[in-house]
């Protein structure tokens, strides 16, 4: 179990890493989900399966989409904005 907690919180690390150094959002989104799925593997591990569920909902499905929206709609406005 230690190894499996070890491997788990290093992946945590690295995908943190590379979701705090994407530049993007549109890269961002799709790195933020599977960190938000490794929190949560994280969470179980650690004996929090209800925590684990909540990062599940919050962490891998509702940030990254409206992460997407919000840069869809920035587009769209910047798009706009240039037709004028």
């Amino acid at each position: 179990m230690t190894a499996l907690l070890a491997i788990a919180l290093t992946l945590v690390g690295v995908c943190g890493t590379v979701v705090a150094l994407t530049g993007r959002p549109e890269r961002q989104a799709p790195a933020l989900a599977l960190f938000g799925l490794l929190l949560a593997v994280l969470f179980v591990l650690l004996g929090a399966p209800d925590v684990a569920l909540s990062e599940i909902g919050v962490g891998s499905a509702v940030t990254p989409l409206l992460v997407l929206l919000t840069v869809r709609a920035v587009a769209r406005a910047r798009d706009r904005g240039a037709d004028r």
